[in-house]
């Protein structure tokens, strides 16, 4: 199988999955609405669990390009794959959208809710604040890069990564994902928005453009992120482009806390 089929085919069964749990929590009439986050986040770490048993061996099963993106920063991927990775992960997402859409067909006409419709398809914050929803996402990536590269330095017993790293989806999600619905996935979320806007959803109201950006460039930044702090800790390796990248994140996180501070005075 191509590396790029295995990529497509890896990023499609995760959203099948994942789109189709919280699906199946929030649309009316189906027999698991209203079955909780817990659910939805246990459903994705599985997800990611069965997609890289399935496809881990021919491709490595990044199926996020913010892995594809932080693996190739530090050396540990080539860049002349990154594109075709990236292609394949966000139309396999999109077709995993459009496949929810199908498979849940009699349930979007007994759903109002606008915003229950579209999270099916892509995140959305809680709390919309646009630089601390960054935060969420850099945060939430950087976490997930840093301890995918230490996972890296262990041999597990054969078959066990997979479930390491499911687990790790996990914690995330109910740790950190509580703020923006942890895309940490720039094609988790673009590829089911894409289908979202296109799709004929009765009542499905607008696609959120206006925030899809922050769950593109929150992991992208994250991954980087996640990836330096791993090299300059662990392989003691200070090059200018790892330390560029923590500053500018510190930065940002700079500039969400000064929004708190003036939040907390003006209330």
């Amino acid at each position: 199988m191509s590396i790029y089929l295995a990529e497509f085919l890896g990023t499609f069964f995760l959203i099948l999955i994942g789109g189709g749990v919280v699906a199946g929590v929030v649309l009316k009439e189906s027999k698991s609405e209203n079955a909780g986050w817990n659910t939805i986040v246990f459903a994705w770490g599985l997800a990611v669990t069965f997609a890289i048993y399935a496809f881990g061996g021919i491709s490595g099963a990044h199926i996020n390009p913010a892995v594809t993106l932080s693996f190739a920063f530090v050396g540990e991927f080539p860049w002349s794959k990154v594109l075709g990775y990236i292609i394949a992960q966000i139309l396999g997402a999109f077709s995993g959208g459009v496949l929810v859409w199908i498979f849940y067909i009699p349930h979007w006409s007994q759903t109002e809710d606008r915003a229950s419709k579209l999270a099916v398809f892509s995140t959305a914050p809680s709390i919309r604040s646009y630089i601390n929803n960054f935060v969420s996402e850099m945060v939430g990536t950087a976490v997930l890069i840093f301890s995918l590269m230490v996972i890296g330095t262990h041999e597990f017993t054969q078959g066990l990564n997979p479930l390491v790293v499911g687990g790790l989806i996990i914690l995330i999600g109910l740790a950190l994902g509580g703020t923006t619905g942890f895309a940490i996935n720039p094609a988790r979320d673009l590829g089911p928005r894409i289908a979202h806007y296109l799709l004929p959803i009765k009542g499905k109201g607008h696609s959120d453009w206006n925030y899809a950006l922050i769950p593109i460039f929150g992991p992208i930044l994250g991954g980087l992120l996640g990836g330096s702090f791993f090299t300059i800790v662990y392989e003691k390796d200070y090059h200018m482009q790892y330390v560029l990248i923590i500053l500018i994140a510190l930065i940002v996180l700079f500039f969400a806390m000064l929004r708190g501070v003036k939040s907390n005075k003006t209330e």
